[in-house]
């Protein structure tokens, strides 16, 4: 039995004749009929019989309709699968990011998708991580890069990298020393992404240390953007945390120093997309971009931070 035979017979069933079904598929009549009398004989039943100038189907045919109507349905989606793996024509591609991406990640980012596929459109929204996971969990963004933890109900998570937090001060005595959970439960404390205060992924997890360690982190100020806090701390306004991707680009820290936590305290990056969702081969194709970036990035601070303690030492 062939995808060919099956195409042959149900054409046959819906036209009513292997003529009509011959004609609507291009080809010569005693051909189709070969073909049937091929898979009947294979089958070992009749599939039609003839009611006047009409082809009806036997009760075997009845049985074979349905089943071959999904088996050649299987094999369309088969064979687009793998045509849009190879083929990236067009499209949107609809993408979450947390709120800071856009200083060291997504530009470049953009620009190398945009070079590879032209035609396809972009829709990437910067968001904090907890509504770039709602947004993929109900299905308003196909995928995102989110820094963990988020709520993963729904959600497949691959984590990409780790880039350590540091505290940062534009008072030199107050990063002397690598900061604990018990002093920065005492430290003028700016943070931002106000909106989504407590499910923050890092306020969590410096939630999580000031429980463990029986103290409570209150903030002095609270703002939305990472840049506003970074400028109020270069004013002398408090203090605040950000990763080291974030102090190292464009200068955004230039007047603060800055500390390790003690111990260490990092952000992990991670792509998500729903659970068992069929991604558009746009969105495929970013993700695999994105992917090769963030690895990159990850080397690219991986060394910078050998050539640090290389100098330290």
């Amino acid at each position: 039995m062939t995808l060919q035979q099956l195409t042959y017979f149900l054409a046959s069933a819906e036209h009513g004749s292997f003529s009509a079904a011959a004609e609507s598929l291009h080809m010569a009549q005693p051909s189709m009929s070969e073909q049937i009398r091929r898979l009947e004989a294979e089958l070992g039943v009749p599939l039609f019989t003839r009611a006047g100038r009409r082809l009806e189907l036997t009760e075997a045919g009845r049985l074979l309709l349905p089943e071959a109507e999904r088996t050649l349905a299987a094999a369309q989606a088969a064979q687009e699968s793998v045509r849009e793996v190879r083929d990236v024509t067009g499209g949107t591609v609809a993408f979450g990011t947390f709120g800071s991406a856009h200083h060291y990640l997504l530009g470049g980012l953009i620009e190398e998708f945009r070079r590879k596929h032209p035609s396809v459109r972009l829709r990437v929204v910067g968001q904090n991580s907890a509504e770039v996971a709602d947004a993929v969990r109900d299905g308003h963004l196909e995928a995102g890069l989110v820094v963990l933890p988020v709520d993963d109900r729904g959600l497949d998570v691959r984590p990409a990298m780790q880039e350590e937090l540091v505290y940062l001060s534009a008072e030199p005595r107050r990063v002397r020393e690598p900061m604990t959970i018990e002093k920065l439960a005492d430290a003028p404390l700016i943070l931002y992404d106000a909106r989504w205060g407590a499910d923050d992924p890092m306020r969590r997890q410096l939630r999580e240390r000031a429980q463990r360690a029986g103290v409570k982190i209150e903030l002095d100020i609270e703002v939305e953007y990472m840049t506003a806090a970074l400028d109020l701390a270069q004013r002398g306004l408090g203090d605040t945390i950000a990763d080291r991707a974030i102090v190292a680009s464009r200068g955004l820290a230039r007047r603060l120093s800055g500390v390790p936590f003690d111990p260490p305290l990092y952000e992990t990056f991670a792509f998500i997309t729903r659970r068992n969702a069929h991604l558009s081969p746009a969105t495929r194709a970013f993700i695999d971009v994105a992917q090769k970036r963030v690895a990159a990035l990850r080397r690219r601070i991986d060394a910078e931070r050998e050539a640090e303690a290389s100098t330290a030492g």
